[in-house]
């Protein structure tokens, strides 16, 4: 017994994430490729904008490879697919409002916090420790 065939609107979908997965793959490389030209080039950009500058202020050049970055993560726009996905689709397990620059903030103002009173000690490390699974617990629930 042959199958029926396809109706033009399932055709359409399956050619529709064919192809969403092809692009994403495509966009995987090249996101891939900028960021091991950022790895070495942010760190030679770094280096030039600490040693030059006026008035004892560094230069620019780091922030500026950091803008030519974000340009390129918005040309690159790896995520665009999700304009295809079903409407009804539910994101089971939302990232927290912080993002990576936020929990490194907080995790820098406490170990700063505690150098200041001595350095790392063991309840020091422990309170950390809580501190970190608080914000686990809270970005889960």
């Amino acid at each position: 017994m042959k199958d029926l065939p396809k109706t033009p609107r399932e055709s359409n979908v399956r050619w529709n994430l064919t192809r969403d997965i092809a692009v994403f793959q495509a966009k995987l490389i090249v996101d891939g490729l900028r960021d091991l030209l950022l790895v070495p080039a942010s760190l030679i950009a770094g280096v030039i904008s600490l040693l030059s500058g006026d008035d004892g202020q560094p230069g620019t050049q780091f922030y500026r490879l950091l803008g030519v970055g974000k340009q390129s993560e918005r040309w690159i726009n790896l995520f665009g697919a999700l304009r295809n996905a079903p409407p009804d689709l539910e994101h089971p397990v939302p990232f927290p409002d912080a993002d990576l620059d936020d929990i490194v903030g907080r995790i820098e103002d406490f170990v700063v916090d505690e150098e200041k009173r001595g350095g790392m000690t063991a309840q020091a490390r422990e309170r950390l420790e809580r501190a970190l699974a608080a914000m686990n617990k809270k970005n889960r629930g």
